[in-house]
């Protein structure tokens, strides 16, 4: 599903994120991503949907080459990946039905298989019933999980999250990562980067630590391993 070959990204400023990284990811696999801060966790994350573009080094996803696909080729790349963010990023004058719509609207879906695949993932996330609800009336969590049922619409084979329980308070995260979980066990793969020890080291999974921009340690089920 995901494979970096000897992955480097040095910034403008001269700083290395990426140092000589090569990793394999299946398919399937539900994987977290941790690290101290300034690691380069963020870098490793934003390179798997080219936010970022390696300095040098190949990242392969479901086949195609993000290192040399041209620029313009990107959103349809975008169409495969679904991306979970700490902030929401939710559009404030859409309403829950509207925002998660969207992400068919743009790849212009029809108004039927719209309805339904909407419906559907809100049913998934809870929030149906708060369908027409504009996310300044919703709570945090509320707001996290309409993120997630837009990341996951179009069915995307792969999810990327980016500290997807950050913002949130302890039982609202363990509700997050239940939906996760979810959506994990039906085949999508899950890249979490996260500074949340106590969900790493209770809900076992994959775990790849960056330091210093390099693979510190992958662990099939690994420990969070920082104290924080």
């Amino acid at each position: 599903m995901i494979q970096m070959k000897d992955v480097y990204k040095k910034y403008p400023n001269g700083i290395v994120a990426a140092n000589g990284i090569t990793v394999d990811i299946k398919q399937g696999e539900f994987v977290y991503v941790v690290g101290p801060s300034g690691a380069g966790k963020s870098t490793f994350i934003k390179m798997m949907y080219r936010e970022e573009k390696p300095t040098s080094g190949d990242i392969i996803i479901n086949g195609i080459n993000l290192a040399k696909i041209k620029s313009k080729k990107v959103p349809l790349l975008r169409r495969q990946i679904g991306v979970v963010f700490q902030d929401f990023k939710l559009l404030p004058r859409m309403n829950v039905y509207e925002n998660v719509a969207f992400a068919l609207e743009v790849i212009e879906e029809s108004p039927k298989v719209i309805r339904k695949r909407v419906m559907e993932v809100l049913d998934l996330v809870g929030l149906k019933h708060k369908a027409r609800m504009f996310p300044t009336e919703l709570s945090g969590g509320e707001q996290q999980r309409i993120s997630i049922a837009r990341s996951i619409v179009n069915r995307p084979k792969l999810v990327i999250a980016d500290e997807p329980t950050g913002n949130l308070d302890p039982d609202t995260s363990w509700e997050i990562m239940n939906i996760f979980k979810e959506i994990n066990s039906r085949g999508t793969t899950i890249i979490m980067a996260t500074h949340n020890k106590e969900i790493v080291n209770t809900l076992k999974h994959r775990v790849i630590a960056v330091e210093g921009g390099m693979i510190a340690r992958d662990e099939a089920e690994g420990d969070y391993g920082y104290e924080i």
